[in-house]
């Protein structure tokens, strides 16, 4: 790599690494994890600086070749390790004083993301966070843009169902029939 390649490739890291973290930490639910992923694709990134550099969004290239890591890491990773940072951390977020609290605790949504489906939480990660198109994401994760749509309202539902503590008042109407 020639040293303005080296730069441009130094500064992009500077200017990315904290939102390309983020979106691990919400794909893998572990700041470890989430480090280790990142670091892989940093060293993907700068062996295919040259293609990377001219994709139309390289942003969002990037972002999918952290869903690829993420998903080969968790291949890699034996069925019965799951690390975490202190034990017990994403299994239960304590009492809240009201439903507002709920969205604000970040530990409620680490939950509720631990609860989906690998393919669920990276379709919503890169969805609602990476801000990529659904067919972008069906390249990412190597399906179909009608497979990112069912995982998606699925993993929607199952997020709003993990993240409701009080029932809606659509559960009232339908309980007093």
């Amino acid at each position: 790599m020639r040293a303005r390649e080296r730069e441009e490739y130094v500064r992009f890291v500077r200017a990315r690494h904290a939102s390309l973290f983020r979106s691990a930490l919400l794909l893998t639910g572990n700041h470890h994890t989430a480090e280790d992923v990142v670091q892989a694709t940093w060293v993907k990134v700068y062996a295919s600086w040259p293609r990377v550099r001219r994709a139309d969004r390289p942003v969002a290239y990037v972002h999918r070749m952290l869903a690829n890591e993420v998903i080969s890491a968790r291949r890699r990773r034996s069925a019965h390790e799951v690390p975490t940072d202190r034990p017990g951390e994403l299994a239960g977020a304590g009492t809240q004083a009201g439903p507002e609290d709920a969205v604000v605790d970040a530990r409620f949504v680490f939950a509720a993301l631990a609860t989906l489906t690998e393919r669920q939480r990276a379709v919503v990660v890169l969805r609602y966070y990476a801000d990529l198109t659904e067919a972008e994401i069906a390249d990412a994760l190597g399906v179909a843009p009608g497979t990112v749509k069912g995982h998606a309202r699925a993993a929607l539902a199952a997020l709003a169902a993990a993240l409701q503590p009080y029932p809606s008042p659509q559960d009232h109407v339908e309980e007093s029939r």
